[in-house]
């Protein structure tokens, strides 16, 4: 018998750790490690947990079908993960265990320790790269050095997809039952909309064929506006593991034809996969630490809790940025183009640091990744990897003009200034005056401000 650790992987279709243990014909029992405080010092959103746990139920299902049963253990954080996987392997007497890699600095840890534990004992443990297309330290530049750039990452990125087999791998067969008994699992987190987000593979790939037959075609064109449901909202399914990469790059290569490796939403995915490679390369990301500190020294970030209370509330005065926030508090998640202007409106207009706001999302999105959100953060303070330019600042008012040209997102999502004329409800002074608020700041002050702080810093 072999184990198969399930964590941010759960799927049957295309799961190397999965493919790998069933491969060797012989039974497999799957279990999973829940680590509760861990979680709470990650600061992990509760709607996030409780949408794993009903994902790891539709998973526990898809494997009983199969005649896998899922053991659940439950220890306090990851230090305790090796001695109770090896108390499993002896009680079932298990030869082998396997899992795919996770990426952030504790993770890996853990997994290190969990292989040392295992093969110290005579078991064989083997990670796989199930959430990575091509594995941290395989893109390099000439120099054999990990990029620092996305533009030239993702072209060597490309260019070895050409050179991949994306045939995604099967689910296990059906094998004999075995004489155990899968644990239920228990509710963990806070209540969710789980008509917005179903779980299960099923549904993941339901999702992501939905997408790829009405929107992909007219992604690129249609992504940055917010009222429109053109982006794929496959975020939370991907962290999750219900869907793999490998399903999303097929499904585009079927729709979109020869042109599908340059495509906007590929270029998506290729971040999330580079922001994966800097957290292996550049350990320090892991703890919070700049990837430029030399900017980030000379930036007096300002202490403003008032301000940074008001813009958790979404009670700025800026409606695309109230929208923005209260779509997140609502639903756990925001538009991809929100996040940027949230982000920018906090760091810059409002100089506070981003460490803060990076917490706050990671503490409300259902979609909530430790490394693209500390990526994404990095990028609008101008402290991160291919950062934007210092004097990158995102206009509220031009945002707004841009992307929700007739106001269907604010009036939405702040539905009090839907009676205001048109060039009311996008201005700070008249839409803030409808809504018993002040502005939080003067737009050009706050930018001027902001631009001579990070001319300042280089």
């Amino acid at each position: 018998m072999n184990l198969i650790w399930f964590r941010n992987d759960l799927r049957l279709t295309d799961n190397q750790a999965l493919h790998g243990a069933a491969a060797l014909g012989q039974p497999l029992l799957a279990v999973v490690v829940l680590t509760p405080v861990q979680w709470q010092r990650h600061g992990d959103a509760p709607r996030k947990i409780a949408f794993w746990r009903d994902a790891l139920q539709s998973l526990a299902d898809d494997l009983a079908a199969r005649n896998i049963a899922l053991r659940v253990l439950k220890v306090d954080d990851y230090g305790d993960c090796p001695q109770a996987l090896l108390k499993l392997c002896r009680e079932v007497q298990a030869q082998g265990l396997y899992f795919n890699y996770e990426y952030p600095l504790n993770e890996r840890r853990r997994d290190r320790e969990v292989k040392r534990v295992l093969r110290g004992a005579g078991l064989r443990c083997e990670g796989c790269h199930g959430d990575l297309l091509l594995e941290p330290g395989s893109v390099q530049s000439a120099k054999a050095e990990p990029f620092k750039v996305f533009t030239p990452f993702s072209r060597v990125w490309r260019r070895e997809m050409l050179r991949r087999d994306l045939a995604c791998l099967p689910a296990p067969l059906r094998q004999l039952p075995l004489d155990i008994v899968s644990d239920p699992i228990p509710l963990l987190g806070e209540p969710y909309d789980r008509q917005l987000w179903p779980t299960g593979e099923e549904q993941a790939a339901a999702r992501l064929y939905r997408f790829a037959e009405t929107d992909l075609g007219l992604y690129g064109e249609q992504r940055d506006f917010p009222a429109l449901a053109a982006t794929s909202s496959l975020s939370a399914y991907l962290n999750t593991g219900q869907l793999s990469v490998r399903q999303c790059l097929n499904v585009a290569q079927r729709r979109l034809g020869e042109s599908w490796l340059e495509s906007q939403w590929v270029t998506e995915l290729i971040w999330r996969e580079f922001y994966r490679h800097l957290l292996v390369a550049f350990t320090d990301l892991n703890r919070l630490a700049p990837f430029r500190p030399e900017v980030e020294a000379r930036i007096q970030w300002q202490a403003r809790p008032e301000r940074f209370a008001a813009w958790c509330r979404g009670e700025t005065g800026f409606p695309i940025v109230d929208a923005a926030m209260r779509q997140l508090l609502t639903t756990g998640w925001m538009h991809n183009r929100l996040r940027m202007v949230t982000a920018s409106f906090l760091t810059k207009l409002l100089g506070v640091d981003w460490r803060l706001g990076a917490e706050f999302f990671m503490q409300q999105l259902i979609d909530g990744d430790f490394a693209s959100n500390l990526g994404g953060w990095q990028w609008s303070a101008s402290v991160g990897a291919d950062a934007a330019p210092y004097f990158r600042i995102f206009s509220p008012l031009r945002q707004a003009q841009r992307f929700d040209p007739q106001d269907e997102f604010v009036c939405h999502w702040l539905p009090e200034l839907s009676p205001l004329p048109a060039r009311q409800r996008q201005d700070p002074v008249s839409s803030s005056a409808a809504r018993g608020l002040k502005p939080i700041i003067d737009y050009p002050q706050a930018r001027a401000a902001a631009l001579a702080s990070y001319k300042a810093a280089g």
